[in-house]
């Protein structure tokens, strides 16, 4: 569980990345948190884009983004999704998390 102070950290972290997926009209898909948990594996930290033609409700996909993939929650703000997953190998990590107090 993130505390306040890491998601802040990881929110200024992200505002320069771009969304690397989409979720459209079908929503979440089994291939879809696949590919995620992949890319969470390799960048830790990635933004998704949630499409005007997506069915379900934004906070649903983003929690079902979050839970399918084993990942955090940073952030849901307007229709894009910031998840963080911290590397498991040690070597892989990018981001060095501020202290939980």
């Amino acid at each position: 569980m993130l505390t306040g102070k890491q998601k802040r950290f990881l929110r200024a972290e992200a505002h320069h990345l771009d969304p690397i997926f989409q979720v459209g009209k079908g929503g979440v898909n089994e291939a879809m948190l696949v590919q995620i948990t992949q890319a969470l594996r390799v960048r830790e930290l990635i933004k998704v884009r949630i499409l005007d033609n997506c069915e379900f409700d934004k906070r649903d996909v983003a929690a079902e983004l979050a839970e399918g993939t084993d990942a955090e929650l940073v952030q849901l703000i307007g229709l894009t999704v910031v998840l963080y997953k911290e590397a498991t190998k040690r070597e892989n990590r990018r981001i060095e998390l501020p202290k939980a107090k």
